[in-house]
């Protein structure tokens, strides 16, 4: 069974507003002027685009107005914000900027870059083949890049070996850091009377 195409809604109105917010934020406490800011903004939308019971969950704020407005803080929003508004068929509205802000507009260009130069990596990389299979009556000795079962067994031991060997020059070095300073006068003396003895 298909699944339903989904309908993309259509935009019926499109408008910009310099939309004034000092009035909203100057009634409220400094530590909630942004979010009054914000309130006052949707309520300003939802006059002048006529949403239905001026109903402010059907306004929805594009995130980088939302970083404008509390661009310099909490306790300094913006005093007006210059929008674009699209209304939908639907009855949602959505609100962006008209113009990006320059450190918008240098992050976009940004990731572009990052974008480009991910996608040229992936390019230049080789594809990998899969190992071929052995044709009927050739062995896998013949076909390059496998090896023995042997030689891999005598890689993973010298391996292990040079682990455990390793583990042994630790252990050691932490003795010799341990030992008494008469310990270490001893084991000089027995070195001097082997050498002197041979």
């Amino acid at each position: 069974m298909a699944k339903p195409k989904k309908i993309e809604p259509k935009v019926t109105i499109e408008r910009e507003y310099i939309v004034p917010l000092r009035k909203g934020w100057l009634k409220v406490p400094k530590y909630k002027r942004a979010n009054k800011a914000m309130k006052t903004l949707k309520e300003f939308i939802a006059q002048h685009m006529k949403v239905y019971d001026r109903d402010l969950r059907k306004i929805k704020v594009d995130q980088l107005v939302n970083n404008e407005i509390r661009f310099r803080g909490m306790y300094k929003p913006l005093a007006k914000i210059k929008v674009k508004v699209k209304k939908y068929d639907t009855g949602i509205v959505r609100v962006e900027l008209v113009t990006l802000p320059a450190h918008v507009k240098f992050a976009k260009l940004r990731e572009e870059k990052k974008k480009v130069a991910l996608d040229k990596k992936a390019k230049a990389k080789p594809e990998v083949k899969p190992p071929e299979e052995p044709k009927p009556g050739e062995k896998p000795e013949d076909i390059p890049g496998e090896k023995d079962e042997e030689e891999k067994e005598k890689e993973e031991k010298q391996e292990a070996g040079k682990e455990e060997s390793l583990k042994l020059a630790e252990k050691q070095a932490k003795e010799a850091k341990h030992v008494s300073k008469e310990k270490q006068v001893e084991r000089q003396v027995q070195t001097q009377r082997k050498a002197l003895s041979r």
